[in-house]
């Protein structure tokens, strides 16, 4: 932090100015109505005006629907229930809430965030929490639901800005969704477009699941370098450290007393070793419904991902196990007497969801009514013929392709959905340009990726706002979109050049790539 009197540097006045700009936006909320009601008029002036755009694989000629028309209120009248029941970032933050409270509310929760801020060097906090948000994304849901209020805790116990550990799991979780050290659905989902995409050039050309596999190895490591610099160098200088008496150790210990004499620590190893029991337990038991060959969730599709089915439901995995430890503990720590008591831990965890399910709401009407007007899909298209367009160097080429993904992000959140409409395109007309269609492939997702974390249209971005209006009632869409905007630069033009260098030298992508 700069002392008073002396002058910011130009990069955190720059910074300071755009979360000053943002936070002068409306209540979240309002602001989704707001979103809504430009959705609304944008679509009517748009389908008025009869502009379509051909889909570039079916040729199906794409066009507006009003949503004032009789059948656009027809959809939103008789929609707007599942809209927002059936919005991804409602039912996985219930259920994954419900879990964790009970582990917070027994003391469970309590005692791992000292254990792991005592054992962890305060240096090597942003690493660890950017490392284990990309790796979290292989597990859908379960690291923005899990990992980013779980970074803040972790963040504060350690003394250091509550909003820093979310920016740092944000980052890693959603600005690094294109790395892992594991193959993931969006692995395999992403190359089945692209092998379609080629066809029409070179139908025996088959895009593997795993051919981008060993440069998202090395892009886990360096978005975690990449990650933890910008937190500690670029962002979290920017954001105030909690005070010693601050809510935040207050929050902490609310979930039962840390421990601080030896007599005390001897009290908790009797609970401690009946979660690891239980952790063990647990853990065979999800072995076993994937590793038999009849096994209860293993992917029956021999040419598939064999925890496919565990994955999809490693959300309530996690409930499941965040709930059971919690009451382990409690019972063997003497904090738990009857199931009334978890119960109460489960409400309690519920109870702090009612502004974030009020935000969900509107979001979820604004992003359902941008996807069935077609407004996504036709600027979507149209950015991709504008590019196809321009007679540019293969490396030239692919530089401002990574942009124009990035920026086509802005508009559509869902990464398939996007490369389907653009791989035909680009797939292509690439590869007569001498870019394999794995190329391109990674390229489309660096540029995905890198502009995830400040897209309001993310489906999770009002849930960070939510996390972070819990450390500090001043936060909003602006707060996030600044300590977000450095490392998205940083991604993006990190994490291209260093696919550039790949190519350059001319390394496998990976297996079949």
């Amino acid at each position: 932090m700069n002392e008073a009197g002396k002058t910011k540097p130009i990069s955190q006045r720059w910074l300071d100015n755009i979360e000053r700009l943002g936070n002068r936006l409306p209540n979240p909320v309002l602001l989704f109505i707001i979103f809504c009601a430009v959705v609304i008029l944008a679509s009517s002036l748009v389908s008025g005006a009869g502009i379509n755009a051909s889909h570039p694989l079916t040729g199906e000629t794409l066009a507006a629907r009003s949503l004032l028309s009789a059948d656009g209120l027809r959809w939103m009248l008789t929609n707007a229930v599942s809209n927002f029941t059936q919005f991804a970032p409602v039912g996985p933050v219930i259920v994954a809430i419900m879990g964790i409270a009970i582990a917070e509310h027994s003391g469970l929760l309590a005692k791992v965030l000292h254990a792991l801020t005592l054992r962890a060097h305060p240096r090597l906090l942003s690493a660890v929490v950017v490392f284990a948000g990309v790796l979290s994304s292989i597990g859908f849901d379960a690291g923005y639901v899990v990992l980013v209020p779980l970074a803040a805790l972790i963040f504060k116990a350690a003394g250091r800005s509550p909003l820093a550990g979310i920016a740092a799991a944000f980052a890693g979780v959603s600005g690094g969704y294109s790395a892992n050290l594991l193959l993931g659905p969006v692995d395999a989902v992403l190359a089945g477009i692209s092998s379609e995409a080629i066809a029409l050039l070179s139908p025996e050309h088959e895009v593997l699941t795993s051919s981008n596999y060993y440069f998202i190895i090395v892009s886990t490591l360096f978005v975690t370098v990449i990650g933890a610099l910008v937190n500690d160098y670029l962002v979290e200088p920017r954001l105030p450290r909690p005070t010693p008496q601050s809510d935040a150790d207050v929050d902490i210990n609310k979930t039962g007393e840390l421990p601080t004499g030896a007599d005390e620590q001897q009290s908790q190893r009797r609970p401690l070793f009946w979660v690891s029991v239980y952790s063990v337990v647990f853990a065979l038991l999800m072995l076993w419904t994937v590793l038999p060959a009849q096994g209860l969730l293993r992917n029956p599709d021999p040419n598939g991902l064999v925890a496919l089915p565990l994955l999809k439901t490693l959300v309530v995995w996690i409930a499941l196990y965040a709930g059971g430890a919690g009451i382990v503990f409690g019972y063997s720590s003497g904090k738990y007497r009857s199931s009334n008591d978890w119960v109460a831990g489960m409400e309690s965890g519920i109870a702090t969801l009612t502004g974030y399910l009020v935000l969900m709401f509107f979001a979820a009407q604004f992003v359902n009514y941008f996807s069935w007007s077609g407004l996504g899909a036709l600027a979507a298209i149209s950015g991709a013929d504008w590019l196809s367009s321009l007679a540019l160097s293969k490396t030239s080429l692919l530089l401002l392709f990574i942009l124009t993904s990035a920026a086509i992000n802005l508009l559509i959140g869902s990464a398939s959905a996007k490369w389907a409409v653009m791989a035909p395109v680009f797939v292509p007309m690439l590869a007569l340009l001498g870019l394999t269609p794995e190329a391109t492939q990674m390229a489309y997702r660096i540029g995905d990726s890198s502009t995830n974390i400040i897209t309001p249209l993310m489906p999770y971005f009002g849930v960070i706002v939510a996390f972070m209006q819990s450390h500090d009632k001043e936060a909003g869409m602006g707060t996030l979109m600044s300590m977000m905007l450095p490392y998205s630069i940083c991604f993006l033009f990190a994490w291209s050049g260093l696919l550039l260098f790949w190519l350059g030298v001319g390394l496998p992508l990976g297996p079949g790539g």
